[in-house]
């Protein structure tokens, strides 16, 4: 009698929704927690910490980690090879499927982890990339992913520190969003691009909310715009005093 190895009854006792992550933690044999995606087909499973899929290339944390060994190792004149450029296509979908589970658990903390990963692994294709073309197939996802860890970032900061904080994540967030279309001379898009406009939908609303019409920091700025340098430093003694105590 052959070995059952089939996995009916996970995939009946949890169906598949289309347009929803469905994602869940389940314990494993071993007493791990890990993180399981359901797919159309399927189920995806990956471990909580380090890489998704649990390897350790070359014996690194992460592909990134191996890469950036590399480049020490061979100076300014390494640049990635065909077998390279798969791999790093590998990670990065990995860590795209665990961080979207991450913000559907309301994990917040762990999405922007996995969230600067990607960012640092963009960073480094940018970097290191054989050709533009390739490049740009990655840079053209940097929105979304800026996207994905200033929402993590907002809902992280205020479950900690406030509504404030988070409105503050938030326009973080847009500014890193400005500035990477400018750096593609693309910041007259700003205004109209449909992450921006969802960011600034959350600002608003946090806004609403908590009643918070102007955060320090914000505050600040306009002291400074107005010439009201004593009022800015009261301001910047408030933003310091609130900083030490979080």
């Amino acid at each position: 009698m052959p070995r059952k190895t089939h996995i009916d009854a996970i995939l009946r006792d949890w169906p598949y929704e289309p347009g929803t992550v469905s994602a869940r933690l389940v314990r494993a044999r071993d007493g791990r927690s890990v993180v399981q995606m359901r797919i159309e087909m399927g189920v995806v499973q990956m471990e909580m910490d380090g890489r998704p899929d649990g390897s350790h290339p070359q014996g690194s944390e992460s592909y990134l980690d191996h890469l950036i060994e590399r480049a020490i190792h061979n100076g300014d004149e390494f640049v990635l090879t065909e077998e390279q450029c798969a791999e790093v296509d590998r990670e990065f979908m990995q860590y795209y499927h665990r961080r979207i589970c991450w913000l559907a658990l309301r994990d917040f903390e762990r999405a922007v982890k996995d969230a600067d990963h990607s960012l640092a692994l963009m960073d480094f294709v940018r970097d290191r990339s054989p050709d533009r073309q390739w490049t740009l197939s990655h840079e053209q996802f940097r929105p979304f992913i800026l996207f994905h860890r200033t929402q993590g970032a907002a809902m992280a900061a205020l479950d900690r520190e406030g509504a404030e904080t988070a409105i503050e994540a938030v326009s973080d967030g847009l500014e890193r969003m400005r500035k990477f279309l400018a750096a593609f001379d693309a910041e007259e898009n700003f205004d109209d691009d449909e992450m921006v406009r969802r960011l600034r939908e959350i600002q608003s609303s946090l806004r609403e909310e908590f009643g918070v019409e102007r955060t320090l920091n914000e505050r600040l700025a306009d002291a400074v715009a107005a010439e009201k340098y004593e009022l800015a430093a009261q301001l910047r003694d408030e933003i310091e005093q609130r900083d030490d105590a979080l």
